[in-house]
């Protein structure tokens, strides 16, 4: 098994560029099977993630072929109605194609949703809307079974229970191409559901409102190919932006959208960080000793709940004591325990962590318990004195385009290696 080993204690300096959103990706390119044509889709994050998706949907008949290395053309128009491979199940993002095959086929049958371990997640809302717009839902031996009572869905008013990102994405998804006008209330407001909306919309659909809680899809009879770039990742940005905040230096962080770290970056200037707006690009400046601070997750705009974990690392290292409330989901904070093997001292009761920073982290043997957690450990071992080695690697590379080269771009001493038997 691969571990990555990172000799911390190093300070960032210089550039690093920023790739596509995953949360936009693994979204649109499901979204890809409800067009009548090619889509050619640039700023694709080069992930694991992608991978699995683009291998199941070419096992399915879509034509996927690469143009670059963050540009790829897709043709759905000899695709075929076929169960998504097993190792769909392996990511959340399996469940993006109940929505994209009811919507081209009036039937799906996808396994149920994978990913990171951090609690219940269930997908009921999502289950709930399609149900909504007419279709049979059902979930037998690990797969969710669906199907269109009329062979095509029709419009609904949909009240989500809660602001669930994935079930906003999936109805709309589903709604794209049903019969009527579909209306999601409660929607969650994330930059990735707008992408999904502009990348719909650039496609023939008609879906208003994507950024507030109140979204309508009004269904079309098909979709037309076309191209289309995904925005930057704002979780990939602010993982970088919490690393200089934790090691120190100065880093230009390029190709991002201010206004999504607005939430990330306004506490990062509370706990000492500088950060300057630069149009495309955000400034991270850090030399001083780190403030403690509160953080409190929230669907966006709020403080999101996959930067979490980075921003517990940081503060385990600042000045005084702070308080981090998980409100979004149940048992985030799993990877605590790898962060005390470091000698963070941190008190978690719930959904709640008490954090009293210490002057330095030290090097240790650790594990990524899931995406996010996996980056925090990393940022962990470039804070730390000595040599950190981090287990469990295939979670980061679910998420992280070229974190190992970009943290080398930007001095740190981070590289793989085979662990010892």
């Amino acid at each position: 098994m691969t571990q990555i080993v990172i000799h911390g204690g190093k300070r960032l300096f210089g550039k690093v560029e920023i790739s596509g959103a995953k949360n936009a990706a693994v979204a649109i390119l499901p979204a890809t099977f409800l067009v009548d044509g090619i889509c050619r889709i640039d700023n694709m994050p080069q992930i694991s993630d992608v991978s699995v998706l683009l291998e199941s949907m070419a096992d399915m008949g879509a034509g996927i072929t690469p143009v670059s290395q963050v540009a790829t053309e897709i043709d759905c128009r000899d695709l075929r109605y076929r169960e998504p491979k097993a190792a769909m199940g392996e990511i959340r993002a399996s469940y993006y194609f109940i929505g994209a095959m009811l919507g081209r086929f009036g039937k799906a049958k996808v396994p149920m949703p994978g990913g990171c371990d951090f609690g219940v997640r269930p997908i009921d809302q999502h289950l709930k809307g399609m149900r909504a717009m007419g279709a049979d839902v059902k979930v037998e031996d690990g797969h969710v079974v669906a199907e269109a009572r009329d062979g095509r869905l029709h419009g609904a008013n949909i009240y989500l229970d809660v602001v669930s990102v994935g079930a906003t994405m999936n109805i709309m998804l589903a709604a794209a191409l049903a019969k009527g006008k579909t209306v999601i209330e409660n929607a969650a407001r994330e930059p990735h559901i707008v992408d999904l909306a502009n990348f719909l919309n650039a496609m023939g659909a008609d879906v208003r409102g994507a950024g507030t809680s109140v979204i309508r899809v009004f269904g079309v009879d098909s979709l037309h190919g076309g191209s289309y770039s995904i925005i930057p990742d704002q979780i990939e940005a602010g993982t970088y932006l919490a690393a200089v905040a934790a090691a120190g230096g100065d880093v230009l962080v390029q190709n991002v959208i201010p206004r999504h770290l607005f939430s990330i970056t306004a506490k990062l200037i509370e706990m000492g960080a500088e950060v300057l707006d630069m149009g495309d690009a955000v400034r991270i400046r850090r030399e001083g000793k780190l403030h403690c601070a509160n953080v409190k997750t929230m669907p966006y705009p709020g403080f999101p709940t996959d930067m979490q974990p980075q921003i517990v690392t940081c503060l385990s290292v600042a000045g005084g004591i702070s308080m981090v409330t998980e409100d979004v989901w149940d048992n985030r904070f799993k990877y605590v325990s790898e962060l005390q093997k470091m000698g963070a001292n941190i008190h978690v009761d719930g959904k709640s962590a008490v954090i009293q920073g210490v002057e330095a982290l030290s090097g240790a043997a650790v594990r990524a318990c899931d995406l996010r957690a996996g980056a925090a450990m990393v940022i962990a071992g470039l804070c730390a004195k000595g040599t950190t080695r981090i287990r469990e690697i295939h979670h980061i590379q679910r998420g992280y385009e070229g974190l190992l080269s970009k943290l080398q771009g930007l001095g740190a001493e981070i590289f793989e290696q085979e662990e010892a038997e």
